[in-house]
């Protein structure tokens, strides 16, 4: 389908452009999306006939994202949920989930507009973006956490620029553990099979003594 962009869209062109792509994605997304419309006469004269407005009103709209991106830059949407030592979500972290929460932290965020290429399923801080305009995008973090002071912990840890994953870091400190255990075990072992060697050698050359006698 031939459409014209209505606004700057990644790896497809600048407002004004007319681009062909394929009709699904023109139909679920540009055209709903009011990113787009179909590049048919009529559209092509309505659009020259509106640019200047529209420029002016992305303009605003940009300025107006660059301000909201100041504020959002860098912040922490923590996620609470339940999880296995290792750290493995029961479950995940989806973008409908980040846009909840980073709206509830008073930007409003849109799930589309959360730039996740696959639902989050581990504990940890997670940085990722946010498109909050065609020409303006943002780093949050997502704080995945199964307590809020285990959030806390993560992302104080973040902050001075250690792991974040605690539950991980307590799984492997449990591991550790329990090998040296093992190694313990089996050095314990080894010293009683090598004391019953000795006692054993010790004991023969009685036995023969006594045996001459």
């Amino acid at each position: 389908m031939e459409i014209i962009l209505l606004e700057r869209v990644e790896k497809l062109g600048q407002m004004g452009d007319v681009v062909t792509v394929k009709d699904g994605f023109a139909r679920n997304y540009l055209l709903p999306q009011k990113k787009a419309l179909r590049a048919n006469e009529s559209n092509r004269k309505d659009f020259e006939t509106k640019r200047v407005d529209l420029e002016a009103q992305n303009l605003t709209q940009k300025t107006e994202a660059e301000s909201v991106a100041k504020k959002m830059e860098g912040i922490y949407c923590s996620l609470i949920r339940q999880a296995s030592e290792g750290g493995q979500l029961y479950g995940s972290v989806s973008a409908r989930d980040i846009a909840e929460s980073a709206t509830a932290a008073g930007f409003a965020v849109g799930r589309n507009q959360v730039q996740l290429d696959r639902a989050i399923k581990m504990l940890g801080i997670h940085p990722i973006r946010v498109q909050l305009h065609a020409e303006v995008s943002v780093s949050i973090n997502v704080n995945a956490a199964r307590t809020e002071e285990e959030a806390e912990a993560q992302q104080a840890a973040d902050e001075k620029g250690e792991s974040t994953n605690v539950a991980a870091e307590a799984a492997d400190d449990v591991a550790e553990v329990q090998v040296e255990e093992i190694f313990e075990d089996g050095a314990q072992a080894d010293a009683e099979a090598e004391l019953g060697d000795d006692e054993a050698e010790a004991e023969a050359p009685a036995e023969e003594a006594e045996e001459q006698t």
